[in-house]
């Protein structure tokens, strides 16, 4: 551990000595004509080049500091940055499209070459990227029976004619044209989410028709690259650890071809009530340093994250998580755009792998930073009174039914009277607070799988109000037609069994903006700690990037001077919001903060340093195994035991069927001696067809032991669909010996023929040897 400081100690002065020695002008600006992909390089004008890339999304910038990022970029030692585009951000409205701002996709390409970097352009129409929808525009849900990512043809249509646009604003900026994009992705990952290479092929020859000449690739992690290879499209993989696996991973597939790590993470993104992610600066300067001395090319997903600005943040699913608006990533680049201690070690690695032409320009200074004095709000607009034109309707309808894609929606109906009762949403997407007559009844969750409630005795006439906020679309998995509001009906389920539909609404669509809080709000003075809007004033003389502090306040988006910061929740990690500076002005700046749990304190203030790992205390609880609780196996006879290989590939057990809603797999022994460890990356059952079962439903009921302060090693990774994602057992301040249990509820009774499994990917610590399957129809005795 010494050596480990003592050298990253080193790197970083190393580094800063560098960025000291450089000239300012150390870039050269890019003007090859001749990109090709070689039988064992990538050929720039025919000579091997290797790609050093990081990624940046310009929408998660702002546009002033796109010159700013782009040469901390080159300073770091990059020769090429690698873009997504959302195209939700670029069409949103079908055939409306939106080029300007910071969806200027050229003038980004344009900045990126005249700072001497190359680019790589990922267009989608897929881009996952925790982004809202993965990229989709919202508007693709109001056709009820489209399949995403399919052969559909109202999706492949929408499909061509955004690519078209892409083609006609970005195809000239191509290195055949003497720009700076040397490749062009199709899709995203589409392997781990079905294998119709036809799929696959009409989005390249989509991609073809618009003017893309460059190279075209995909990219897939290692045990999906099998799914959607062919031979006209170059394949890259995606891994967070074991270069040399994931390579071998990549040559089953491509024999002959450069090696690319199309996705290289030197850290992981944030989803709310969840630890916030770093990756180790060591292991990520030695793998990328493997890479190097293999002639392997690469991009650092992130090199530089940014912020998810408005309402644009997505989610995983299952366990429905959404994420914050921080996109920090733990990247070289920080949030703000700092310098970072993995910044240096990188630039000081990357000095050592330069190519004929190119030289490490200076780093360029920080952009200012101020303290903004504490302040508080002093008006307020009630939500519930501040309410824009209502739609009768017989039934609820999800939200884009409404003709609506983001904030969120209100539902209002009078009840017939009765005795206590309980409530059901069928379903709620994503947080509900409940009213009968203004007065709040419940909140539900859908974190947490939360879709009912118990009434209290009403009168006829009552006004039961059911608030729903969306907080952004799954972009990633099978749960990606994510419709928001309430997905189906509402029921009252009295306690003889007898069940009504709630019919005859008034639904409020509450459509927010990221440009600015609703017009039509009446602000007045006072404090509320009920859904509302908060507004306020804080006066500057000078601006410059700060950190609001919103950690006394409930949940919700904030606007200061029109512009949409994002979204914050007290459960936390993050408990600040990045505020650039181009968005402040000096004298009078405005705040409008909407609040949907209501603020323990309305204070707010600028900091210098960001809050990004203080989860609330009831959040660091939320354990699977409960007081008291241990699993009782005694006596019970497995349906399975058997051994896994100590390989990282993906490894399937075959057992005679049983059924039973609740599973349990007990790990026994590690494939490492001396390792009190059990770690798993993924798990599937199948069913009695070999088919695997949905996970949405599913739910960790208890799992023996959770690394929850040191790393995010809850047990729900284990269905997250994240391979560099793993539940872990303890290992900060205890590491309890084997056996170790995890039990799923299935959501109802299933038959299951065998499991899926994909061990740890980035290193063997706690990768299963021995283990036993148990399958129950009611959950094990001790829990």
């Amino acid at each position: 551990m010494k050596k480990t400081i003592a050298l990253l100690s080193l790197l970083f002065i190393v580094g800063k000595a560098i960025s000291q020695d450089l000239p300012a002008n150390g870039r050269t600006l890019v003007t090859s004509t001749d990109f090709k992909i070689g039988e064992n390089d990538f050929l720039l004008n025919g000579k091997p080049y290797v790609i050093r890339c990081g990624e940046m999304h310009f929408a998660r910038i702002p546009k002033e500091y796109w010159v700013h990022r782009l040469k901390m970029a080159k300073a770091m030692g990059l020769n090429t940055v690698c873009a997504y585009l959302f195209w939700n951000m670029h069409e949103p409205q079908p055939g409306q499209f939106n080029w300007s701002g910071m969806a200027d996709a050229a003038e980004f390409c344009k900045l990126a070459q005249k700072e001497g970097l190359f680019v790589i352009l990922r267009p989608g129409p897929y881009a996952c990227a925790e982004w809202d929808f993965g990229g989709f525009p919202w508007w693709l849900l109001k056709k009820k029976d489209i399949k995403l990512r399919t052969q559909d043809p109202y999706y492949l249509e929408r499909c061509r004619i955004y690519l078209n646009q892409v083609g006609k604003i970005l195809a000239p900026l191509q290195v055949t044209n003497g720009g700076p994009i040397i490749m062009t992705q199709v899709e995203n990952e589409y392997g781990s989410y079905g294998d119709d290479k036809e799929y696959i092929g009409k989005i390249r020859d989509y991609l073809v028709k618009a003017g893309f000449k460059v190279p075209l690739f995909t990219c897939d992690g290692p045990s999906q690259l099998k799914n959607d290879v062919r031979e006209d499209i170059f394949s890259v993989v995606n891994f967070g650890g074991n270069p040399e696996s994931g390579f071998k991973a990549l040559r089953n597939i491509r024999p002959k071809g450069p090696l690319m790590c199309g996705e290289y993470y030197p850290g992981w993104f944030d989803s709310w009530g969840t630890k916030h992610h770093t990756g180790s600066t060591a292991n990520v300067v030695k793998e990328i340093a493997y890479m190097l001395d293999h002639k392997a090319s690469f991009s650092i997903y992130m090199a530089h994250g940014g912020t998810t600005f408005g309402q644009w943040t997505g989610a995983n699913s299952p366990p429905y998580l959404p994420q914050t608006s921080s996109y920090d990533y733990d990247a070289p680049i920080s949030e703000a755009g700092w310098d970072t201690e993995k910044f240096y070690a990188l630039r000081t690695l990357f000095s050592k792998y330069l190519q004929e032409g190119e030289t490490l320009a200076t780093v360029p200074a920080r952009n200012p930073i101020i303290k903004i004095p504490a302040f508080t709000t002093t008006e307020i607009a009630p939500l519930l009174s501040n309410l824009p034109a209502f739609v009768n309707d017989k039934k609820v309808r999800n939200m884009e039914e409404y003709d609506q894609g983001y904030g969120s929606i209100l539902y209002r109906t009078k009840l017939s009277g009765g005795a206590a009762t309980t409530l059901n949403i069928q379903e709620v997407h994503d947080f509900a607070l409940v009213f009968i007559n203004g007065k709040k009844i419940a909140t539900l969750d859908r974190r947490k799988n939360e879709n009912s409630c118990k009434l209290p005795a009403t009168k006829a006439g009552d006004v039961l109000d059911i608030l729903v906020e969306a907080m952004g679309r799954v972009n990633y998995g099978g749960a990606l037609h994510d419709r928001k509001g309430i997905t189906d009906k509402v029921l009252l389920s009295g306690s003889n069994g007898d069940v009504k539909e709630l019919t005859n609404w008034q639904v409020y669509p509450i459509a927010l903006s990221n440009e600015g809080a609703p017009a039509y709000l009446k602000f007045k003075s006072g404090k509320s700690t009920m859904p509302a809007y908060h507004k306020g004033t804080f006066s500057l003389s000078e601006t410059g990037d700060t950190f609001l502090d919103v950690s006394t306040w409930g949940k919700g988006l904030v606007w200061i001077n029109g512009h949409c910061l994002g979204r914050f929740w007290n459960i936390g990690p993050t408990q600040t919001m990045y505020v650039p500076a181009p968005w402040l002005k000096k004298g009078s700046n405005e705040i409008i903060i909407l609040d949907y749990i209501g603020p323990a304190k309305n204070n707010l203030a600028g900091l210098e340093i960001p809050k990004l790992d203080e989860l609330a205390q009831k959040t660091k609880n939320e354990k699977h195994r409960k007081e008291g609780q241990t699993i009782q196996l005694a006596g019970i006879t497995p349906i399975h035991q058997g051994i896994f290989n100590g390989g990282i590939e993906w490894q399937t057990v075959k057992f005679n069927r049983s059924k039973g809603r609740y599973f349990c797999l007990e790990a026994l022994s590690p494939q490492k001696d001396n390792d009190p460890y059990t770690t798993i990356a993924e798990l599937y059952l199948l069913d009695e067809n070999g088919k695997e079962i949905p996970r949405n439903k599913w739910k960790v009921v208890y799992a023996d032991s959770e690394e929850m302060d040191g790393d995010d090693g809850k047990a729900d990774n284990v269905f997250d669909l994240q391979s560099t994602s793993i539940w872990h057992t303890e290992w900060q301040g205890k590491s309890p010996k084997h056996p170790h249990q995890i039990v799923i509820d299935l959501g109802s009774e299933m038959n299951v023929s065998g499991l899926k499994y994909l061990p740890r990917q980035d290193g063997p610590n706690g990768r299963i040897k021995d283990f036993k399957v148990y399958i129950s129809k009611s959950n094990f005795i001790g829990l």
